[in-house]
Protein backbone atom coordinates (compact mmCIF):
# COMPACT_ATOMS: atom_id res chain seq x y z
CA UNK A 1 0.00 0.00 0.00
CA UNK A 2 1.02 3.61 -0.93
CA UNK A 3 2.21 6.09 2.02
CA UNK A 4 -0.07 8.79 0.54
CA UNK A 5 -3.15 5.89 0.77
CA UNK A 6 -2.59 6.02 5.05
CA UNK A 7 -1.91 9.64 5.27
CA UNK A 8 -3.59 11.41 8.01
CA UNK A 9 -6.69 14.23 6.65
CA UNK A 10 -5.74 17.43 7.15
CA UNK A 11 -8.13 19.06 9.76
CA UNK A 12 -10.51 21.36 8.10
CA UNK A 13 -13.27 23.79 9.30
CA UNK A 14 -15.70 21.59 7.48
CA UNK A 15 -15.05 19.39 10.20
CA UNK A 16 -17.60 20.94 12.27
CA UNK A 17 -20.80 21.50 11.38
CA UNK A 18 -23.07 22.51 14.44
CA UNK A 19 -24.58 25.50 14.40
CA UNK A 20 -24.29 25.87 17.93
CA UNK A 21 -20.12 26.57 17.04
CA UNK A 22 -21.79 29.94 16.23
CA UNK A 23 -20.86 33.63 16.14
CA UNK A 24 -23.76 34.38 18.26
CA UNK A 25 -23.48 31.81 21.03
CA UNK A 26 -19.34 32.91 20.56
CA UNK A 27 -20.40 36.67 21.36
CA UNK A 28 -22.95 36.10 23.50
CA UNK A 29 -20.73 34.08 25.93
CA UNK A 30 -17.71 36.39 25.01
CA UNK A 31 -19.27 39.62 26.82
CA UNK A 32 -20.10 37.94 30.35
CA UNK A 33 -16.29 36.26 29.81
CA UNK A 34 -15.00 39.79 28.96
CA UNK A 35 -16.98 41.17 32.29
CA UNK A 36 -15.71 38.28 34.96
CA UNK A 37 -12.29 39.63 33.28
CA UNK A 38 -12.58 43.00 33.75
CA UNK A 39 -13.92 42.70 37.34
CA UNK A 40 -11.48 40.07 38.18
CA UNK A 41 -8.54 42.46 36.75
CA UNK A 42 -9.57 45.95 38.62
CA UNK A 43 -10.23 44.26 42.15
CA UNK A 44 -6.75 42.78 41.31
CA UNK A 45 -5.06 45.76 41.03
CA UNK A 46 -6.64 46.76 44.54
CA UNK A 47 -5.29 43.87 46.16
CA UNK A 48 -2.16 44.51 44.68
CA UNK A 49 -2.28 47.92 45.21
CA UNK A 50 -3.16 47.44 48.97
CA UNK A 51 -0.35 45.27 49.41
CA UNK A 52 2.10 47.62 47.94
CA UNK A 53 4.84 48.74 50.81
CA UNK A 54 4.75 52.15 48.37
CA UNK A 55 1.56 54.23 48.06
CA UNK A 56 1.66 57.30 46.62
CA UNK A 57 -1.85 57.40 48.08
CA UNK A 58 -2.66 55.01 50.94
CA UNK A 59 -5.84 53.46 50.78
CA UNK A 60 -7.90 54.20 53.94
CA UNK A 61 -9.17 52.06 56.53
CA UNK A 62 -12.76 52.81 55.98
CA UNK A 63 -14.95 50.64 54.96
CA UNK A 64 -13.58 47.65 57.49
CA UNK A 65 -15.27 45.35 54.86
CA UNK A 66 -14.04 46.95 52.08
CA UNK A 67 -10.98 44.54 50.77
CA UNK A 68 -13.53 41.76 51.97
CA UNK A 69 -15.97 42.52 49.17
CA UNK A 70 -13.25 43.58 46.74
CA UNK A 71 -11.59 39.91 46.80
CA UNK A 72 -14.78 38.11 46.98
CA UNK A 73 -15.67 39.86 43.44
CA UNK A 74 -12.16 38.85 42.76
CA UNK A 75 -12.43 35.13 43.16
CA UNK A 76 -16.27 34.87 42.16
CA UNK A 77 -15.35 36.16 38.65
CA UNK A 78 -12.23 34.49 38.32
CA UNK A 79 -14.00 31.29 39.28
CA UNK A 80 -17.72 32.30 37.22
CA UNK A 81 -15.03 33.04 33.70
CA UNK A 82 -13.31 29.09 34.12
CA UNK A 83 -16.97 27.56 32.53
CA UNK A 84 -17.20 30.89 30.17
CA UNK A 85 -14.18 30.14 28.87
CA UNK A 86 -14.20 26.52 28.21
CA UNK A 87 -18.10 26.94 26.27
CA UNK A 88 -15.79 30.53 24.32
CA UNK A 89 -13.34 28.12 23.31
CA UNK A 90 -15.35 25.23 22.45
CA UNK A 91 -17.77 27.41 20.18
CA UNK A 92 -14.45 29.15 18.31
CA UNK A 93 -12.66 25.92 17.96
CA UNK A 94 -13.26 25.33 14.30
CA UNK A 95 -11.98 28.66 13.33
CA UNK A 96 -8.25 27.55 14.27
CA UNK A 97 -8.52 25.62 10.89
CA UNK A 98 -9.43 28.55 8.86
CA UNK A 99 -7.42 28.48 5.41
CA UNK A 100 -4.56 30.94 5.56
CA UNK A 101 -5.54 33.83 3.20
CA UNK A 102 -3.41 34.20 -0.21
CA UNK A 103 -0.04 34.67 0.08
CA UNK A 104 -0.15 38.62 -0.21
CA UNK A 105 1.70 40.74 2.43
CA UNK A 106 -0.70 42.96 2.96
CA UNK A 107 -3.77 40.24 3.22
CA UNK A 108 -1.45 38.27 5.86
CA UNK A 109 -0.19 40.43 7.96
CA UNK A 110 -3.59 41.55 9.79
CA UNK A 111 -4.54 38.22 10.19
CA UNK A 112 -0.69 37.43 11.55
CA UNK A 113 -1.65 40.17 14.06
CA UNK A 114 -5.58 38.72 14.95
CA UNK A 115 -4.01 34.98 15.86
CA UNK A 116 -1.18 36.07 17.60
CA UNK A 117 -2.99 38.03 19.70
CA UNK A 118 -5.50 35.48 20.09
CA UNK A 119 -2.82 32.84 20.96
CA UNK A 120 -1.77 35.05 23.48
CA UNK A 121 -5.22 35.85 24.71
CA UNK A 122 -5.96 32.00 25.06
CA UNK A 123 -2.73 30.97 26.55
CA UNK A 124 -2.74 33.45 29.39
CA UNK A 125 -6.43 33.16 30.25
CA UNK A 126 -5.80 29.43 30.78
CA UNK A 127 -2.63 29.90 32.94
CA UNK A 128 -4.08 32.82 34.91
CA UNK A 129 -7.12 30.91 35.67
CA UNK A 130 -5.33 28.08 36.10
CA UNK A 131 -3.33 29.13 38.70
CA UNK A 132 -5.84 31.13 40.49
CA UNK A 133 -7.79 28.33 41.09
CA UNK A 134 -4.78 26.67 42.42
CA UNK A 135 -3.92 29.45 44.71
CA UNK A 136 -7.76 29.03 46.20
CA UNK A 137 -7.04 25.62 46.45
CA UNK A 138 -3.56 26.36 48.95
CA UNK A 139 -2.16 23.90 45.99
CA UNK A 140 1.01 25.51 45.17
CA UNK A 141 2.37 22.99 42.61
CA UNK A 142 5.29 25.54 40.83
CA UNK A 143 8.46 27.40 42.37
CA UNK A 144 7.67 30.87 41.13
CA UNK A 145 6.35 33.56 42.70
CA UNK A 146 2.46 33.47 42.47
CA UNK A 147 1.47 37.36 43.47
CA UNK A 148 4.20 38.53 40.80
CA UNK A 149 3.30 36.05 37.75
CA UNK A 150 -0.57 36.37 38.59
CA UNK A 151 -0.16 39.86 38.62
CA UNK A 152 2.07 40.61 35.22
CA UNK A 153 -0.30 38.06 33.23
CA UNK A 154 -3.20 40.45 34.29
CA UNK A 155 -1.92 42.57 32.08
CA UNK A 156 -0.93 40.80 29.21
CA UNK A 157 -4.48 38.89 29.47
CA UNK A 158 -5.78 42.07 29.06
CA UNK A 159 -4.00 43.87 26.69
CA UNK A 160 -4.80 40.81 24.59
CA UNK A 161 -8.58 40.71 25.24
CA UNK A 162 -8.58 44.73 23.92
CA UNK A 163 -6.55 44.47 20.70
CA UNK A 164 -9.08 40.80 20.21
CA UNK A 165 -12.17 43.26 20.67
CA UNK A 166 -10.88 46.25 18.54
CA UNK A 167 -10.40 43.85 15.61
CA UNK A 168 -13.99 41.93 16.23
CA UNK A 169 -15.83 44.81 17.61
CA UNK A 170 -17.92 45.31 14.14
CA UNK A 171 -19.03 41.81 14.27
CA UNK A 172 -19.66 41.98 17.94
CA UNK A 173 -22.08 44.77 17.28
CA UNK A 174 -23.84 43.09 14.39
CA UNK A 175 -24.08 39.79 16.38
CA UNK A 176 -25.77 41.53 19.22
CA UNK A 177 -28.05 43.45 17.29
CA UNK A 178 -29.80 40.57 16.46
CA UNK A 179 -31.19 37.27 17.07
CA UNK A 180 -29.43 34.66 19.28
CA UNK A 181 -30.69 32.13 15.97
CA UNK A 182 -29.56 34.32 13.41
CA UNK A 183 -27.58 32.67 10.97
CA UNK A 184 -25.68 35.06 9.02
CA UNK A 185 -22.82 35.12 10.90
CA UNK A 186 -22.34 31.68 10.61
CA UNK A 187 -19.66 29.28 8.95
CA UNK A 188 -20.62 28.26 5.64
CA UNK A 189 -20.05 24.30 6.72
CA UNK A 190 -22.23 25.18 9.58
CA UNK A 191 -25.56 23.25 8.66
CA UNK A 192 -26.44 20.80 11.70
CA UNK A 193 -28.76 21.54 14.34
CA UNK A 194 -27.07 20.27 17.97
CA UNK A 195 -28.52 18.68 20.55
CA UNK A 196 -29.78 21.59 22.23
CA UNK A 197 -30.90 24.92 21.13
CA UNK A 198 -28.15 27.46 21.36
CA UNK A 199 -30.79 29.34 24.27
CA UNK A 200 -30.55 26.46 25.76
CA UNK A 201 -27.00 26.12 25.66
CA UNK A 202 -26.58 29.54 27.09
CA UNK A 203 -29.10 29.00 29.38
CA UNK A 204 -26.77 25.69 30.63
CA UNK A 205 -23.68 28.19 30.39
CA UNK A 206 -24.87 30.21 32.91
CA UNK A 207 -25.96 27.89 34.60
CA UNK A 208 -22.99 25.87 35.47
CA UNK A 209 -20.78 29.66 35.37
CA UNK A 210 -23.15 29.86 38.71
CA UNK A 211 -23.15 26.04 40.13
CA UNK A 212 -19.08 26.62 39.77
CA UNK A 213 -19.01 29.71 41.92
CA UNK A 214 -21.48 28.34 44.56
CA UNK A 215 -19.76 25.05 45.08
CA UNK A 216 -16.09 26.04 44.98
CA UNK A 217 -15.96 29.93 46.79
CA UNK A 218 -19.16 30.40 49.29
CA UNK A 219 -17.66 28.82 52.00
CA UNK A 220 -14.45 31.08 51.47
CA UNK A 221 -17.00 34.43 52.86
CA UNK A 222 -17.42 35.10 49.28
CA UNK A 223 -21.08 34.13 49.58
CA UNK A 224 -22.05 34.38 53.22
CA UNK A 225 -24.57 31.60 54.53
CA UNK A 226 -24.11 29.13 51.35
CA UNK A 227 -21.19 27.39 53.03
CA UNK A 228 -22.57 24.18 53.02
CA UNK A 229 -23.31 23.94 49.30
CA UNK A 230 -19.19 24.52 48.35
CA UNK A 231 -18.10 21.20 48.26
CA UNK A 232 -14.99 21.58 45.82
CA UNK A 233 -13.68 24.49 48.48
CA UNK A 234 -11.16 23.60 50.44
CA UNK A 235 -12.54 25.04 53.74
CA UNK A 236 -16.00 23.65 53.01
CA UNK A 237 -15.87 21.52 56.26
CA UNK A 238 -13.68 24.27 58.15
CA UNK A 239 -15.46 26.07 61.22
CA UNK A 240 -13.86 29.93 62.51
CA UNK A 241 -11.58 31.71 60.53
CA UNK A 242 -9.29 30.02 58.35
CA UNK A 243 -5.58 29.28 58.98
CA UNK A 244 -3.66 29.63 55.78
CA UNK A 245 0.03 28.91 57.63
CA UNK A 246 0.60 27.09 60.93
CA UNK A 247 3.23 28.05 63.55
CA UNK A 248 4.63 24.60 63.15
CA UNK A 249 4.78 24.81 59.14
CA UNK A 250 7.08 28.19 59.81
CA UNK A 251 9.02 26.70 63.02
CA UNK A 252 7.65 29.90 65.01
CA UNK A 253 6.77 27.42 68.11
CA UNK A 254 9.74 27.80 70.40
CA UNK A 255 10.25 30.83 69.75
CA UNK A 256 6.60 32.22 70.49
CA UNK A 257 6.29 30.15 73.55
CA UNK A 258 9.83 31.27 74.99
CA UNK A 259 9.86 32.98 78.27
CA UNK A 260 11.92 35.19 76.43
CA UNK A 261 9.38 36.42 74.40
CA UNK A 262 9.89 40.26 73.92
CA UNK A 263 8.04 42.56 71.44
CA UNK A 264 10.10 45.29 70.61
CA UNK A 265 8.88 49.14 69.22
CA UNK A 266 11.14 50.98 67.50
CA UNK A 267 11.27 54.62 67.65
CA UNK A 268 14.44 56.11 65.87
CA UNK A 269 17.18 54.85 67.98
CA UNK A 270 15.05 54.24 71.16
CA UNK A 271 13.99 50.63 71.32
CA UNK A 272 11.57 49.37 74.09
CA UNK A 273 10.97 45.54 74.96
CA UNK A 274 7.89 44.40 75.93
CA UNK A 275 7.00 41.11 77.31
CA UNK A 276 3.64 39.43 76.31
CA UNK A 277 2.41 40.16 79.76
CA UNK A 278 3.13 43.75 79.92
CA UNK A 279 1.34 44.12 76.60
CA UNK A 280 -1.51 42.31 78.55
CA UNK A 281 -1.12 45.33 81.21
CA UNK A 282 -1.80 48.44 78.89
CA UNK A 283 -5.49 49.60 78.36
CA UNK A 284 -7.61 47.19 75.89
CA UNK A 285 -9.88 47.69 73.33
CA UNK A 286 -12.29 44.55 71.95
CA UNK A 287 -13.49 45.17 67.98
CA UNK A 288 -15.17 43.16 65.97
CA UNK A 289 -13.35 43.37 62.27
CA UNK A 290 -13.04 40.74 59.11
CA UNK A 291 -10.12 39.04 58.05
CA UNK A 292 -9.94 38.35 54.54
CA UNK A 293 -7.13 36.86 52.08
CA UNK A 294 -6.69 37.17 48.76
CA UNK A 295 -7.67 33.91 47.95
CA UNK A 296 -11.05 35.00 48.53
CA UNK A 297 -12.16 33.70 51.95
CA UNK A 298 -13.11 36.12 54.80
CA UNK A 299 -14.27 35.79 58.26
CA UNK A 300 -15.36 37.94 61.33
CA UNK A 301 -13.44 37.70 64.58
CA UNK A 302 -13.87 39.50 68.18
CA UNK A 303 -10.65 40.65 68.44
CA UNK A 304 -9.11 41.91 71.79
CA UNK A 305 -5.57 43.40 72.02
CA UNK A 306 -3.84 46.99 72.48
CA UNK A 307 -4.70 50.16 70.11
CA UNK A 308 -1.40 50.21 68.25
CA UNK A 309 -1.65 54.19 68.18
CA UNK A 310 -2.09 53.67 71.77
CA UNK A 311 1.23 51.67 72.06
CA UNK A 312 3.20 54.18 69.93
CA UNK A 313 1.84 57.28 72.05
CA UNK A 314 3.21 54.89 75.31
CA UNK A 315 6.84 54.77 73.45
CA UNK A 316 6.55 58.52 72.37
CA UNK A 317 5.98 57.82 68.61
CA UNK A 318 4.70 60.40 66.54
CA UNK A 319 1.71 60.05 64.68
CA UNK A 320 1.36 60.53 60.72
CA UNK A 321 4.06 57.86 60.04
CA UNK A 322 3.97 54.07 58.70
CA UNK A 323 5.02 51.48 60.58
CA UNK A 324 7.38 48.28 59.25
CA UNK A 325 6.31 44.58 60.96
CA UNK A 326 8.46 41.78 61.42
CA UNK A 327 7.39 38.62 62.57
CA UNK A 328 9.12 35.76 64.29
CA UNK A 329 9.28 33.59 61.34
CA UNK A 330 12.72 33.30 59.70
CA UNK A 331 11.27 33.37 55.84
CA UNK A 332 8.57 33.93 53.79
CA UNK A 333 7.65 37.41 52.08
CA UNK A 334 5.53 38.18 54.86
CA UNK A 335 7.76 38.61 57.28
CA UNK A 336 8.33 41.73 57.12
CA UNK A 337 5.17 44.07 56.27
CA UNK A 338 4.44 47.83 56.17
CA UNK A 339 1.42 49.27 57.44
CA UNK A 340 0.37 52.55 56.36
CA UNK A 341 -0.01 55.54 58.26
CA UNK A 342 -4.22 55.99 58.21
CA UNK A 343 -4.24 51.98 59.52
CA UNK A 344 -1.66 52.94 62.39
CA UNK A 345 -3.83 55.80 63.65
CA UNK A 346 -6.99 54.39 63.00
CA UNK A 347 -8.33 53.09 66.75
CA UNK A 348 -9.58 49.51 65.30
CA UNK A 349 -5.88 48.91 64.41
CA UNK A 350 -4.57 46.08 66.92
CA UNK A 351 -2.07 44.60 68.56
CA UNK A 352 -4.26 41.72 69.00
CA UNK A 353 -3.47 39.19 72.18
CA UNK A 354 -7.46 37.55 72.14
CA UNK A 355 -9.84 36.26 69.66
CA UNK A 356 -13.31 35.80 70.35
CA UNK A 357 -12.58 36.17 74.01
CA UNK A 358 -9.78 33.38 74.24
CA UNK A 359 -6.21 33.64 74.09
CA UNK A 360 -4.86 33.70 70.61
CA UNK A 361 -4.04 30.49 69.41
CA UNK A 362 -0.57 29.51 68.32
CA UNK A 363 -1.90 29.15 65.23
CA UNK A 364 -3.50 32.12 64.58
CA UNK A 365 -0.90 33.91 65.75
CA UNK A 366 0.15 34.08 69.67
CA UNK A 367 1.69 35.74 71.47
CA UNK A 368 0.58 38.81 69.36
CA UNK A 369 -0.73 40.02 65.74
CA UNK A 370 -1.79 42.83 64.09
CA UNK A 371 -5.39 42.88 63.59
CA UNK A 372 -6.26 46.25 61.16
CA UNK A 373 -9.45 47.58 59.23
CA UNK A 374 -10.19 47.09 55.28
CA UNK A 375 -6.44 45.73 54.95
CA UNK A 376 -5.34 42.53 53.14
CA UNK A 377 -5.13 38.77 55.65
CA UNK A 378 -1.19 39.05 54.42
CA UNK A 379 -0.52 42.75 56.49
CA UNK A 380 -2.10 41.15 59.39
CA UNK A 381 0.72 39.99 60.73
CA UNK A 382 1.07 36.73 63.09
CA UNK A 383 3.90 36.17 65.70
CA UNK A 384 4.97 39.89 66.08
CA UNK A 385 9.01 40.32 67.06
CA UNK A 386 9.23 43.70 66.00
CA UNK A 387 7.48 47.29 65.27
CA UNK A 388 9.42 49.99 63.54
CA UNK A 389 8.02 53.23 63.12
CA UNK A 390 9.31 54.50 59.60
Amino acid sequence: MSARRWRVPRPSEDWFGSRLRSAAVATRVGVWLGICFGLAFVTGIISHYAQAPHQPVPLGPWPAWGYRVTQAVHVVAGTAAVPLLLVKLWSVYPRLFQPWPQRRLRLLVPVLLERAAIGVLVAGAILELGIGVMNVAQWYAWDFNFKRIHYGLAWVVIGALLVHLGVKLPLVRSVLAGDVDETAADRPSARHPGMLSRRALLRSTWLAAAVTVVASTTSAGTIRGLGRLAVLSPRSRRSGIPINRTARQVDVVAAATSADYRCEVVVGSQVTRLARGELAALPQSTHTLPIACVEGWSADGTWTGVRLRALLDHVGAPRGHAVEITSLQERGPDRHVVLHAPFVDDDRTLVALMLDGQTLSLDHGYPARIISPNSPGTLQTKWISRIEVL
